[in-house]
């Protein structure tokens, strides 16, 4: 146990990088990733602007 405290960085990252893909891979965020990932080119029609979403 005295062991494992001083080298925390051995159970955080991976702890932190397992959060980070499941809030990456939730099913619930997949809509909000694709329409940030939308990029808008030059010859792609006008769209209506979507009013800001409050958190």
């Amino acid at each position: 146990m005295h062991n494992i405290l001083p080298a925390w960085w051995v159970w955080a990252a991976p702890a932190a990088f397992v959060a980070v893909l499941v809030h990456a891979f939730n099913p619930k965020r997949k809509k909000q990733f694709e329409q940030e990932a939308r990029v808008p080119l030059k010859d792609d029609p006008p769209r209506k602007r979507a009013a800001p979403r409050c958190a």
